[in-house]
């Protein structure tokens, strides 16, 4: 779907706010409050437990309304385990094994990055999560650094604080009243970087999502892939509420997001004003359904009949003086109806659309005698709308609260929701958000105090920030602005600029084998491998002294990964290395390649012919000529045999 935005007038008129919660995981050995690897994700799984999720008190005597909530779906939790991921203390079957340092050092360095204050002593709370993403039910997080900045278009947009915690499972299936989730992302380490609503339009909040990243990838130290950075959006409108929009997988869905959610806002408060003025209160919606099943067994209606077939009961509830405002629309396509759909998808788990009729709609559905005979058993008149549900009993009846509860909930204007990310840009209810009452201390984990002078290393050590890197790559080295922009984001730009300046290695052939080769790697390695700094000084030093070819620095960079300590000998043994070809003798090499082929690559056109008869030649002679020699050769090929056409 194609979003229109608005000009920055019109948004300052909606009166949108936006802040966002990064997330990022970290690259250690280990998880965080354990000594499991910190690897990458896999579907194989050896085991599978089951659990029941159940809210408890907090610190102040009260139940958090999100786990009241998620208790209401009645959701039976599966996760799924590999043996070498996970351990006792992620089944809550054991205390935790010890705060892993090495976690905390690289958050308080991206605090420092941030201009954060950093606490003097790290204390530990539990964080409830009764969505069964987290098997103890609670998420053990600790502040780090609080009132940071970084700059965006002159302006500084402030972090409100900086966190480091565990990570959730990954979930794999969620339908009807069981969840299925894999725990090979469970307690991985990753910070938590939170900004104040400075955000004013879509695109503002795309580009500080942009710095962030930024920010956190140049110590390279944070995890990279698919899943290793989300995003949560917090966006508000005048006269409405704080909605976050969880786990946003990219950064390029920030605007649309942001916008919509604008949208859906502003439209909400106009819904709130609509019902008001008809005189609605909260009282208006009493528990008025009644059970239809009987009426909808002749039904035509495909999804009704056969689910009644299959043992379900359908009821339908009567909502007053609400007649059109299921149909309002809330932008990109959604209606007001599509949010009480959801919450009866999600609460109900009748989560087969679709899962309500209601009496207004202009789309054929059911015979309108039947509309008719239910608002009569209601008592409903043609200001009201009525709406039928069908699903087990005991799915029905919290699916008539939902109706009655979402409706009810409009007079507020903006409910404080957590979202779900749809992929045309819009949003749908995931559950109600979470508030103060879900946080306590944790009773397992003592403070951790932070040692001055270990806090003065950190910071005498701090990478360049990002901005300051980019000016010196694109402007003293030279780069282009995308290559440039891929090392920073690799974590490797300081030793990008040791190496050229240390060793005199081309720069351009640096950032490459820095970027791709290290993007190539990391895909195939199970856990995080750190190649040292002067090991890799040393590569690039052997390189630019001729006698390896750029063809073979992965299967070079790859051995290093896996024995660092062997040394470039051992790394190069056994590898093609360069042969010191004069000019006649690679023609002769390369000639006799391409003359295999001949009559094929005379066939066709000169520039197709160059790239097929290069193709050729140098998978031949991968590691033992370079590629820039190799290429003037097999232009002298095509030349001598006028591959012209």
């Amino acid at each position: 779907m194609e979003t229109s935005f608005l000009d920055f007038e019109a948004y300052q008129r909606m009166g949108l706010k936006c802040g966002l919660e990064v997330h990022q995981q970290l690259a250690t050995r280990h998880k965080l409050f354990c000594k499991c690897p910190n690897t990458s994700y896999t579907d194989r799984y050896d085991a599978e437990i089951k659990r029941h999720m159940r809210p408890t008190l907090s610190e102040m005597g009260e139940y958090d309304r999100t786990a009241l909530m998620e208790f209401r779906t009645r959701k039976v939790i599966h996760y799924r385990l590999q043996r070498d991921r996970v351990c006792t203390y992620e089944m809550d079957d054991a205390p935790p094994f010890g705060l892993n340092r090495e976690a905390l050092d690289i958050a308080i360095e991206i605090s420092l990055l941030f201009q954060c204050s950093i606490v003097g002593e790290i204390h530990i709370a539990r964080k409830q999560y009764l969505d069964g993403s987290i098997p103890t039910g609670f998420q053990r997080t600790m502040i780090v650094g609080l009132d940071g900045w970084f700059p965006l278009d002159g302006r500084k947009i402030k972090v409100r604080q900086i966190s480091l915690e565990e990570d959730a499972c990954r979930e794999f299936t969620d339908r009807g009243h069981k969840r299925v989730y894999h725990t090979d992302r469970l307690c991985i380490p990753l910070i938590e970087v939170v900004t104040e609503p400075d955000f004013r339009t879509p695109e503002e909040a795309f580009r500080g999502a942009e710095v962030i990243r930024r920010v956190t990838r140049v110590t390279g130290k944070v995890k990279r892939g698919a899943g290793s950075t989300r995003q949560d959006t917090n966006v508000s409108v005048t006269g409405g509420d704080r909605v976050e929009i969880k786990g946003v997988p990219s950064t390029h869905l920030i605007p649309q997001l942001v916008h919509w959610e604008g949208i859906r806002q502003r439209a909400l408060v106009e819904i709130a004003a609509i019902m008001k003025r008809r005189g609605l209160v909260k009282e208006s919606f009493l528990e008025n359904w009644h059970d239809v099943t009987t009426l909808l067994r002749m039904t035509r209606h495909a999804p009704i009949r056969e689910a009644l077939s299959a043992g379900a009961v359908a009821y339908a509830v009567r909502l007053p003086r609400f007649g059109g405002i299921l149909l309002h629309s809330l932008g990109g396509g959604r209606r007001f109806v599509d949010e009480v759909s959801d919450r009866v998808r999600v609460v109900a788990c009748l989560d087969q659309l679709p899962n309500l009729l209601f009496s207004d709609d202009p789309t054929p559905n059911i015979a309108q005698r039947i509309w008719q005979r239910a608002a009569s058993q209601l008592g409903a008149d043609e200001k009201d709308s009525v709406v039928i549900v069908w699903g087990s009993p005991q799915d029905v009846i919290t699916a008539c609260e939902e109706v009655l509860w979402r409706c009810r909930d409009a007079l507020d204007a903006v409910t404080p929701d957590t979202r779900q990310v749809r992929a045309d840009g819009t949003t749908r209810f995931e559950r109600v958000l979470a508030g103060p009452n879900r946080m306590y201390p944790d009773t397992d984990m003592p403070p951790a105090a932070i040692d001055d002078a270990h806090l003065a290393s950190i910071e005498a050590n701090l990478p360049a920030l990002p901005w300051d890197r980019y000016e010196v790559l694109t402007q003293d080295l030279g780069l282009p602005h995308d290559a440039a922009d891929m090392l920073i984001l690799s974590g490797h730009g300081d030793l990008y600029l040791r190496i050229v300046k240390e060793i005199g290695a081309p720069p351009r052939v640096v950032s490459h084998i820095l970027t791709n080769a290290f993007r190539r790697l990391e895909r195939g390695w199970e856990h995080p491998r750190k190649i040292p700094g002067d090991t890799l000084l040393e590569f690039f030093r052997v390189y630019a002294s001729g006698r390896f070819a750029r063809e073979v620095a992965y299967d070079v960079l790859a051995r290093l990964a896996v024995d660092p300590q062997g040394g470039m000998e051992a790394a190069l043994a056994g590898l093609p290395m360069l042969q010191g070809w004069t000019a006649t003798m690679l023609d002769d090499e390369v000639f006799k390649i391409l003359d295999a082929d001949s009559e094929r690559l005379q066939s066709l056109v000169r520039i197709k012919a160059e790239r097929v008869a290069m193709g050729q030649a140098v998978r031949a002679l991968r590691g033992l000529a370079l590629g820039s020699e190799i290429r003037e050769s097999v232009l002298r090929w095509l030349d001598r045999e006028e591959v012209t056409a």
